[in-house]
């Protein structure tokens, strides 16, 4: 059974860094490109970034780029998604995603099949 679990979300103030977390088992962690999507209340999925199998490539939205940086570790089936400068526009549930040897630029949440249930962030100005 495939399950991704993020952790790390939390309340914090305008300018302030949060380091999320996202555990995967149940699939060859090292073959799956991962990525971060967040969903604001009334908005839709949107795509943060994401990280190729082999850590070499990653890809961020505009709205996060130099702010917010994806990593991971493949000896220990977690992916992170380190969130600098925070502002209240980056409030919502993070979720991490998995999709088999793909492109990290992948925007579309609906090409991914393996799915965390999410961790809120929250950040106040």
């Amino acid at each position: 059974q495939v399950q991704l679990v993020e952790s790390g979300g939390g309340s914090v103030q305008a300018g302030a860094s949060l380091r999320l977390s996202c555990a995967v088992s149940g699939l060859t962690f090292s073959r799956y490109t991962m990525a971060w999507f967040r969903q604001a209340p009334g908005k839709e999925r949107e795509f943060v970034g994401g990280i190729t199998w082999s850590g070499d490539r990653t890809y961020y939205a505009d709205s996060v780029k130099g702010r917010f940086f994806i990593s991971r570790e493949n000896d220990k089936n977690t992916v992170f998604l380190q969130m600098n400068s925070l502002k209240p526009e980056d409030t919502a549930v993070y979720s991490c995603a998995a999709d088999y040897l793909r492109s990290a630029g992948i925007q579309n949440p609906s090409e991914y099949p393996y799915w965390g249930r999410g961790t809120q962030v929250t950040v106040s100005s």
